[in-house]
């Protein structure tokens, strides 16, 4: 079968699935033609009819590759992770149909249709193909390339775990085999680093409390750390019930990062020092098809440092956390409040659920020692 019967039998196939997407012959490369958001620049203000061309080859692995791409663009078009800056770069030049280019477009395919976030992909995947995709033009194997990419993140931190976690997830998509473990290049990098913070005081979380001016914003601050929210997590709760005064709880929606939870006040008191009842958010954007949950906290973090607090959000919330030890709140309850795993409580809060279990033994010790 030639290019162009297979062509009109792929773009009949692609209206039969209403995929919006059809592949086009121009010369010898072949081009996309749908429904494409405006291009960045552009004085057009809603979608309509364009062409992608990306230099792909008017041959028969140019139109597999194809084909693939199409669902690819289909599929990020259906959810709005449609990003022109993600093929623009590429479209002036060639681009090499190497496998690791269809490898990686292939598990991005998976990572969608498997329900994968767009926060997901572009913290914490689509950063670290990038830069493997960028060193692709050496004359280096598929593990060179890994390994290089690897060894170019600082050891020991997060993103160094990220970038070994998306590599790891790749070669055993792709079947690739290295030469070379790479758990051994993970790193030492641990949550359990969070326990050399300095937290903030309670006393100093009032200060700064009182002193952001805008009401809104002070109010984000004070739910924060009277139930120890993530960043993200003021702005998808359901506060009715919380208003109306039945208890001191509010619930986080399942839309964040790690579902529906419930949360407790500690100390119940702050609920009236920072009237959270009847407070109000500012105006974000919570609108998860065009924004994500790290850029809405992200706008958490600036208006902290907008405000020159001298502690991070997420200061808050391990301040939270440990005020529930000192109460004597059990691990498996203070991790469901915040939406973890007993296992990531007890190894984040490590040295503070050591401390709070030693001096319980000895009261009982001391206790049981006078009553004879």
């Amino acid at each position: 079968m030639t290019i162009e019967d297979r062509l009109l039998l792929v773009n009949r196939q692609f209206r039969q699935a209403k995929l919006g997407i059809q592949i086009e012959q121009r010369g010898q490369k072949l081009t996309f033609r749908g429904v494409f958001p405006p291009k960045p620049g552009s004085k057009r203000l809603y979608p309509h009819q364009q062409r992608l061309s990306l230099s792909i080859p008017a041959t028969s692995e140019g139109l597999t590759e194809a084909i693939l791409l199409a669902k690819i663009l289909a599929t990020q078009l259906w959810s709005g992770k449609f990003n022109w800056k993600h093929y623009q770069n590429s479209a002036p030049r060639e681009v090499a149909t190497t496998d690791l280019d269809l490898w990686i477009r292939e598990f991005e395919l998976y990572f969608w249709a498997k329900g994968g976030s767009r926060t997901t992909w572009e913290k914490a995947y689509y950063p670290y193909f990038a830069k493997l995709q960028s060193l692709a033009d050496r004359q280096l194997s598929h593990a060179e390339l890994i390994y290089q990419v690897i060894l170019s993140i600082p050891p020991h931190t997060r993103s160094r775990q990220l970038c070994c976690t998306a590599m790891k997830a790749l070669v055993k998509f792709a079947g690739i085999t290295l030469p070379f473990n790479i758990k051994d290049l993970w790193g030492t990098y641990s949550q359990s680093s969070l326990q050399e913070r300095n937290l903030p005081s309670e006393e100093l979380i009032i200060e700064w409390h009182d002193r952001i001016p805008n009401p809104q914003w002070r109010f984000v601050f004070g739910l924060m750390a009277t139930f120890g929210l993530r960043n993200h997590e003021v702005f998808f709760c359901d506060y009715d019930h919380f208003r109306s005064g039945v208890d001191n709880s509010i619930r986080v929606l399942e839309s964040t990062k790690t579902g529906s939870h419930e949360s407790w006040a500690f100390p119940p008191q702050w609920i009236e020092r920072f009237t959270l009842r009847s407070g109000r958010l500012p105006p974000v954007n919570t609108d998860l098809t065009k924004t994500t949950l790290q850029r809405i906290g992200q706008q958490v973090t600036q208006q902290f440092q907008r405000y020159g607090i001298p502690f991070t959000p997420y200061d808050l919330r391990h301040a939270w956390a440990v005020r529930t030890i000192h109460y004597g709140l059990s691990d498996t309850i203070a991790a469901q409040m915040m939406g973890h795993s007993v296992a990531i409580h007890q190894r984040t809060y490590h040295r503070w659920l050591t401390r709070r279990d030693q001096e319980q033994a000895v009261a009982r010790a001391i206790q049981q020692f006078q009553s004879f």
